[in-house]
């Protein structure tokens, strides 16, 4: 989701977030750790907790100033050797949820690279992974690669995109991004990156997996969505929490969006709006969106995402190539969580409040369908009903399982649930104090911790560490990853049943689940037929 507060420094920082990168050399001194050439330029490694890493290379040319809202464009080749062992800065973003970090960085297009410092003769199979943060934040900077590289034996890379303002809204007219959704096509210009260098640092460029989770699972469903724009650039996907199918704004909708910011900023014309601080235009992003919680998800109707992907879903136009669909058993619990943290009272009396805030005039049906259990706090209850579906919002079960189906008829589709109820979750997707007062479960982003250890949703990375059971759970996935990316998806036989089914890993057992059923998506889709392609299962 966040930033990170690493700066790169010396001459990594002159290089690539000062002076435009023509103007700039790399240290001519001689290079103390791991060289490798790659088209750009040399880039100078490091190893650390047990892998080498190359951190903060830069993929494309600055985007501030007059470049603000321009298309991205490739970094221009440096001499002399990179010193690559400092995070770029995280993408302009404010703090959110008293949990995340601000960032005033624009000039932050760069990536990070880290691979298992035993050498092979083979290639590795790549991962590319997207990072979440409702598109308004987040950084790569934030996960550790090493445990991936190690645990898959593959070459991990993590992406800085432009978020919010500068990379999901609609770019002002006479700027080179008009009509385009900057932060996925910044994305795009990261793989191409990728694919033309990744063996230089013993990767293979025609195996690339691409990954994320929420905003980053959405973001790799957008790239999906456009085959003819991103063919040839990756060969599997692993969607983590995000439904592919989710309506989005139109082109018209998103302008529309972003001339209320305009005002907001008190902008009237091009040159105040590239030249206001970052933060000030963050800041009126926030106002315009009035806490909607996906105001800057991406458009449709352009050349970045041509199609409605609900449509594109429906007529298989979209990169055909297999796909690990997964999500989290409790996603909405964690903003529940975030409410509760915030003051709410979710209490027997204000919960039927609650469901009809969500849900008007169905409010009654829900209720019945969802009344409050005994043995369950209302706050448990209201997270699971949201978890399960809520309209137009792409990281609830019954969108995520029917995004799977979808694909599934076209592709080969491996839907899996992260159900680890015991692992922590306060310190990684929630702050830790104050405390709740229920049971969270396996939250959104909580199994993030099992992948890239001590995810903290801050540069500081000082999650709790997983338990045993945990743990050894965590193991199991990351060889399920590694394995799906060499193009096999066991070591677990994945049922090949009924679309509903669903893996479910949990540390008592991983079994197959019919989701569909347990998830009630039989009567999500007929209250809310609007969200779904069809009504057979």
């Amino acid at each position: 989701m966040i930033r990170t507060i690493c700066r790169s420094l010396a001459a990594a920082a002159a290089l690539f977030l000062g002076a435009p990168l023509a103007a700039q050399s790399a240290s001519p001194s001689a290079p103390q750790g791991e060289v490798v050439t790659t088209a750009s330029g040399k880039v100078e490694g490091f190893i650390r907790n047990g892998v080498l890493e190359f951190r903060g290379i830069p993929y494309a040319a600055p985007v501030s100033g007059d470049a603000r809202w321009s298309m991205p464009q490739p970094a221009a080749p440096w001499t002399g050797v990179l010193p690559a062992m400092h995070f770029g800065g995280a993408c302009p973003q404010a703090a959110r949820y008293g949990l995340t970090e601000r960032s005033d960085e624009e000039n932050c297009l760069t990536l990070n690279v880290s691979l298992p410092i035993a050498k092979i003769t083979t290639k590795r199979p790549v991962l590319v992974w997207l990072h979440g943060g409702a598109f308004v934040g987040g950084a790569a900077s934030l996960y550790r690669l090493d445990r991936l590289a190690q645990g898959m034996d593959a070459v991990v890379v993590s992406v800085n995109y432009r978020l919010g303002v500068f990379g999901f809204m609609a770019p002002p007219a006479g700027t080179s991004g008009a009509g385009h959704v900057l932060g996925l096509e910044d994305q795009r210009l990261a793989l191409k990156w990728i694919k033309a260098n990744v063996a230089a640092f013993g990767g293979d460029p025609e195996n690339i997996t691409l990954a994320g989770e929420s905003a980053g699972a959405a973001s790799v469903c957008m790239q999906l969505m456009a085959p003819e724009q991103t063919r040839g650039l990756f060969h599997r996907a692993i969607i983590q929490s995000g439904a592919c199918g989710t309506p989005l704004r139109t082109l018209a909708q998103a302008e529309g969006f972003a001339a209320k910011v305009a005002r907001e900023a008190g902008c009237a014309d091009l040159a105040c709006l590239k030249t206001i601080d970052p933060q000030a235009l963050v800041a009126a992003g926030t106002r315009a969106s009035k806490g909607e919680l996906l105001a800057f998800a991406p458009f449709t109707g352009n050349p970045t995402v041509p199609k409605p992907t609900l449509d594109a879903l429906k007529a298989g136009d979209f990169l055909r190539i297999p796909v690990l669909n997964g999500f989290t058993r409790d996603e909405m619990r964690l903003y529940v969580g975030y409410d509760v943290q915030g003051g709410a009272k979710i209490t027997a009396e204000t919960y039927p409040a609650a469901v009809r805030a969500i849900y008007g005039d169905k409010a009654d049906k829900v209720l019945a369908r969802y009344p409050l259990r005994p043995g369950e706090l209302p706050a448990e209850t209201l997270g699971s009903l949201m978890t399960d579906f809520m309209p137009g919002l792409g990281i609830t079960h019954c969108l995520e399982i029917e995004s799977g189906r979808l694909l599934r008829a076209y592709t080969p589709v491996f839907q899996w649930e992260y159900a680890d109820r015991t692992a922590p979750v306060r310190g990684v997707s929630i702050p830790i104090s104050p405390e709740p007062g229920f049971n969270l479960g396996a939250v959104h982003s909580a199994e993030l911790n099992a992948l890239f250890p001590n995810f903290s949703n801050t540069a500081a990375m000082t999650a709790p560490d997983l338990g045993p059971a945990s743990q050894d759970l965590a193991d199991v996935i990351v060889t399920t990853w590694g394995a799906f990316m060499r193009g096999n998806p066991t070591p677990h036989e994945w049922p090949a049943t009924r679309p509903g089914s669903v893996m479910r890993f949990e540390p008592t057992a991983i079994r197959p689940v019919d989701a569909w059923a347990e998830y009630q998506c039989d009567f999500w889709r007929a209250e809310y037929p609007a969200f779904f392609a069809s009504t057979s299962r």
